[in-house]
């Protein structure tokens, strides 16, 4: 369970490291892009907080790369920065999360408690046997056990909260959600952004949609929120 702190402000990543270790965390600090990214290429590590404002390489950068080389570890985004493009540009990348510098700690902690309890059945299921129950998408085809998507043979890398909304909708064909369902059944919280939403809505299109945009499958309902036709 050891977590990744990409932080070049040495008082922020002490303090975080010093409180996670409290709470029973292991650690490891990287203070720039590069290094960071190394790191993460060598170590499987639980959970990344990464920081956009890095020198070397920024994290979205990091970010990037790392989704790119289909690397699906737990990220967490950290940024002094408030507006809504920084957001929406690492949660299109594949964060897990976005927090908004000066952040409250206990609220920072309880976030990445969070993050690993919806990890946690990704890394069980890694060494589970395997399950015979799988779903099905068009040409693709969803192990849950293995936690696992094929297209004509080929893996389909989704990270944790991806995977989490393509099962959710798959187990609940043609069914209106509103945005803030959604949120509290995949995410774990009774209301959320909505570009956080659509933005994973619109990943889900990119990956499995003939037409991102004319979707067969992940339908927008005007005024009330998405609808899965299988």
């Amino acid at each position: 369970m050891r977590i990744l702190i990409i932080e070049d402000d040495e008082a922020i990543a002490t303090s975080l490291a010093l409180n996670l270790k409290l709470a029973g965390r292991q650690t490891s600090i990287a203070r720039d892009g590069i290094d960071g990214l190394a790191q993460v290429q060598a170590e499987d590590f639980a959970l990344v907080l990464l920081d956009i404002g890095l020198p070397r390489l920024n994290g979205l950068e990091v970010l990037a790369a790392l989704r790119g080389a289909d690397n699906i570890v737990p990220v967490i985004v950290l940024s002094a920065r408030d507006g809504h493009d920084d957001k929406v540009a690492a949660l299109r990348l594949g964060a897990d999360d976005y927090v908004t510098k000066p952040f409250a700690l206990a609220e920072l902690l309880a976030r990445v408690d969070a993050v690993l309890r919806r990890a946690a059945p990704a890394a069980a299921a890694s060494v589970a046997p395997p399950a015979l129950e799988s779903l099905q998408l068009a040409d693709a085809t969803v192990d849950l056990a293995q936690r696992q998507v094929l297209r004509g043979g080929v893996e389909v890398k989704l990270t944790h909260l991806e995977f989490e909304l393509l099962v959710y909708f798959l187990k609940h064909p043609n069914q209106v959600f509103s945005r803030d369902a959604l949120f509290a059944s995949v995410w774990g919280q009774s209301a959320g952004s909505v570009r956080t939403v659509d933005n994973f809505v619109g990943q889900l299109r990119k990956r499995f949609e003939a037409n991102p945009e004319q979707p067969r499958h992940f339908v927008t309902v005007r005024g009330s929120g998405y609808r899965f036709d299988p």
